[in-house]
């Protein structure tokens, strides 16, 4: 005699508990992924799941077990620099990618102003979501610091410093910088410069130190006036690339931060007349679509982006199973793409 019940209605964690010959108590923590429970019943249950085609109540397990099946990932910028940031992309890819085999609801939120950010922490602090991915982390973002205060499952695509205490995944930026400008002085090229990130940023200061050590490897103390920051814009580098000009006419040579504010560099050296990599070598960082479809295409430094979002949605999903975990921080290895721009 079947066990599905008569009416067609959708089959209970009764019916399941019967079929299984266990009482409805085993039933939830198989269901949950409790433990307590034997190999035997374990199996007894899973098969009466199975005959039973039981889906568990969404409503009633989110009562039991205080889970929403839902995490946020948060980028605070605005909708213009996430369209035009491929980097953002990527990660949201990855994110969605490493999701599509469990039962996880993501939330994509913006934060772009200080009302945004109350929604969000009143959002937080009634625990709507089991867990949050922040990317683009800025040194002083109160945001890190409530979440960490509140104790909400959290995982960062960067880091506000070295000694971040927070799960992250990151990079290697110094690394990554360091071979960037170390082959452009392997070229020969004399007069390198760099169009840094925000400094409030660890990978805005990461890659600027990673210029830094290219040059202190190679016997050349750099010139910090060959230095200057921008905002990871396309007008910002193009901004910057003519401060540079400016300062040092004869510079035959710059690494940036990111293709996006790479591409403005090679806007302003093509109105001042500089021809690339004839006059002047480029390099850019994320090795996305944009460095191949400058013109030149550009060199850059591969940070495989989409990796760091499949890499903080293991590690949030892994925090959100066992939140007394320690934590775990990664650096993801980077490789330079050579194209036209040296």
């Amino acid at each position: 005699m079947s066990s599905r019940d008569p009416r067609g209605q959708r089959p209970t964690l009764e019916a399941v508990a019967a079929l299984a010959g266990v009482g409805r108590g085993t039933v939830s923590r198989v269901v949950n992924g409790a433990p307590g429970v034997s190999a035997k019943a374990r199996a007894a249950v899973e098969a009466a799941i199975a005959e039973l085609h039981y889906v568990p109540n969404p409503a009633a397990r989110s009562l039991v077990t205080s889970r929403t099946d839902s995490i946020a990932l948060v980028i605070p910028e605005s909708e213009s620099r996430l369209a035009a940031e491929p980097y953002f992309n990527a990660v949201i890819r990855g994110v969605s990618t490493e999701l599509a085999d469990t039962d996880m609801q993501l939330l994509l939120i913006l934060v772009r102003n200080p009302r945004e950010l109350d929604r969000l922490t009143r959002f937080v602090e009634a625990r709507r979501v089991d867990g949050v991915l922040l990317v683009a982390v800025h040194q002083d973002d109160p945001l890190v610091a409530f979440l960490e205060k509140t104790q909400m499952p959290t995982v960062l695509a960067g880091r506000r410093s070295p000694d971040e205490s927070l799960s992250h995944v990151h990079s290697d930026n110094v690394g990554g910088a360091a071979q960037a400008v170390r082959h452009l002085l392997g070229q020969g090229r004399t007069t390198v410069a760099t169009i840094a990130g925000p400094l409030d940023m660890d990978v805005g200061r990461g890659r600027l130190q990673g210029w830094r050590d290219a040059h202190a490897g190679h016997g050349t103390p750099p010139d910090e006036s060959l230095a200057v920051s921008a905002d990871f814009t396309e007008e910002g580098g193009r901004a910057a690339m003519g401060e540079l000009l400016d300062r040092h006419p004869g510079l035959d040579a710059v690494f940036v931060a990111s293709d996006v504010m790479a591409a403005g560099a090679l806007t302003e050296l093509r109105e001042r007349g500089r021809r690339v990599p004839e006059d002047v070598a480029v390099i850019g960082f994320d090795d996305s679509i944009v460095a191949r479809h400058t013109v030149p295409p550009l060199t850059s430094v591969n940070q495989a982006s989409e990796d760091i979002g499949r890499a903080i949605t293991r590690l949030l999903l892994e925090e959100i199973n066992d939140p007394a975990a320690p934590r775990q921080y990664l650096t993801l290895p980077t490789t330079l793409t050579h194209r036209r721009t040296t």
